[in-house]
């Protein structure tokens, strides 16, 4: 679990900078407005794979029991390949 430090938004607004400068070292900060939790203030993830997960579109995955997987076809991947590449 990540710790949040809490913080007013007129803290954010006196003291942006320095509070960008903690985010951008990998900080995370939860804005309140008269007390009540309004955003959420962290690092943007350059790592496609973490945003997708941020925006929901893919989850990882728990388990995967590989000997359940069956083979559908019997054709190697080389095959499959030169299909895909237009080769004979």
């Amino acid at each position: 679990m990540m710790y949040m430090q809490t913080i007013m938004h007129r803290e954010l607004r006196n003291n942006s900078a320095a509070i960008l400068h903690r985010v951008q070292a990998g900080e995370t900060f939860e804005i309140t407005n008269n007390g009540e939790p309004v955003a959420i203030l962290s690092p943007i993830s350059r790592d496609r794979l973490s945003i997708l997960k941020w925006q929901g579109a893919v989850r990882e995955a728990t388990h995967v029991d590989f000997r359940a997987l069956k083979r559908t076809a019997d054709v190697s991947s080389q095959d499959v390949l030169d299909d895909l590449r237009g080769e004979q």
